[in-house]
């Protein structure tokens, strides 16, 4: 017999004040939880289910059966972990309010970009362009991920993403590379990059994990359902695709953990688009604030995903910028760390709007008593 147990934030208040007090503040960030849900899976199906308030969810966690309650516990603390900045370079990125993530894609077969930034000088400019707009981070591919995507030679992904990266860095661009490979992790991160951004979470190559362990940078690690074979996209038959990719991420992490990498190194990434259909996407979304309970901070790329085609009468990639804001503003209302976008300066324009009307209300107590 298998038990699972999650801890799921499913109640938000605009400020602790609202709920008097009895909210926390999820992940270190700018969302309050005060309401959650404690999910008992047996042999895969979901047998018991317990509401609980801050106030309240120590009686709830007490009375779990012995084979999920250090779990619980350790989930309840995580969802409260405040996360240090990343240090990324001579960069620093704090993790106390969303922050953009620029996509620089050198790659000629991208599925919304493709062949656009191929160029170094074209590439230089986007990349400036973005960091002028106020992304934190540029994230530098240079194979794409689409479905149906033919594998990349390792030698010429070398050779696409390394100019790019040195531009980047010399213009003090905080950089992280987007591979699945160990040479192209290496080579990224001798040219100036501080981040790895593994969409295998460092699945697909044997020795990715003692790269990263030994460099000691922070990395990205995205589910993905064909992770350790050519196709990403593959396999992806899920009975319930929340609670399943959540499995998947904490083996993820903790396989991290055991090759070396420093916990506090790590970040996940549900994977958006990957293999899922567009039921998959939506419910992944909609949970997004279940996943801080494993105790990293969160990577969101929703970017003109096709979901958003899906809900918006088949818009083609160029044409999803309002579904991409949307699926970015959901994200930080969950309280998701890095939303990695295309379209840098109407996210962030999105950004600092939501942080306006979160800074207000963290700051109104008009409807209390004197």
């Amino acid at each position: 017999m298998s038990e699972r147990i999650y801890v799921r934030p499913i109640g938000f208040a605009p400020g602790p004040q609202c709920e008097h007090g009895n909210a926390v503040r999820l992940a270190g960030g700018m969302v309050y939880a005060s309401r959650f849900a404690v999910i008992l899976r047996r042999d895969g199906a979901v047998v018991e289910r317990w509401l609980a308030a801050p106030d309240t969810i120590a009686q709830v966690l007490a009375e779990l059966p012995d084979s999920v309650g250090a779990e619980a516990e350790a989930q309840w603390a995580n969802l409260r972990v405040a996360h240090p900045p990343l240090e990324l370079g001579a960069r620093t990125v704090r993790l106390d309010q969303p922050q953009v993530v620029g996509i620089l894609n050198v790659t000629p077969d991208s599925f919304s970009d493709g062949g656009q930034f191929g160029e170094l000088a074209a590439a230089r400019d986007h990349a400036a362009a973005m960091v002028e707009a106020g992304a934190a981070l540029i994230d530098i591919g240079g194979e794409s991920t689409r479905p149906g995507a033919k594998p990349v030679w390792e030698g010429d992904e070398i050779a696409r993403v390394i100019p790019a990266i040195e531009a980047c860095a010399a213009m003090g661009a905080a950089v992280s590379v987007d591979t699945r490979r160990s040479a192209v992790m290496e080579a990224a991160l001798d040219a100036g990059a501080a981040m790895v951004n593994d969409v295998s979470g460092l699945l697909h190559d044997e020795r990715s994990a003692s790269v990263v362990a030994t460099r000691g940078c922070p990395v990205v690690l995205m589910h993905a359902p064909g992770a350790g074979g050519e196709d990403l996209h593959a396999g992806a038959d899920y009975d319930n695709v929340v609670f399943e990719v959540f499995d998947r991420l904490r083996a993820l992490r903790d396989r991290a953990v055991e090759a070396g990498i420093a916990r506090e190194k790590i970040l996940l990434d549900p994977g958006i688009g990957f293999g899922q259909t567009l039921a998959g996407n939506t419910a992944l979304i909609n949970a997004l604030p279940l996943f801080h309970a494993l105790g990293q901070p969160l990577m969101l790329g929703a970017s003109r995903k096709r979901m958003i085609g899906a809900l918006s009468n088949e818009a083609p990639a160029d044409r999803r910028l309002g579904g991409s804001i949307a699926l970015a503003v959901a994200g930080m209302n969950a309280g998701v760390q890095l939303v990695r976008v295309h379209d840098v300066f109407e996210t962030v324009q999105a950004r600092n709007v939501w942080r306006g009307l979160r800074d207000a209300a963290l700051t109104d107590f008009s409807d209390l008593p004197d």
